[in-house]
């Protein structure tokens, strides 16, 4: 049995937020105000997810190595 590709996606997941929170910084310097919110929120979910993610990772691991 091959092991989920877990860091790739934790990465790419990661990865995502933080384009999402330089996205949500680029959108306060420009005035739309109206956005930030919503992008800061997204970002906020994705770190959260890769953390998620990680933590999935490590349990599997500890499941499988018994």
């Amino acid at each position: 049995m091959t092991q989920p590709p877990f860091a790739a996606l934790s990465t790419a997941i990661a990865s995502l937020g933080t384009v999402l929170g330089l996205f949500t910084v680029q959108l306060r310097a420009d005035g739309y105000e109206q956005y930030v919110e919503s992008m800061a929120n997204a970002s906020v979910v994705m770190w959260i997810t890769a953390c998620l993610t990680v933590v999935t990772w490590i349990r599997y691991r500890q499941t499988n190595s018994n």
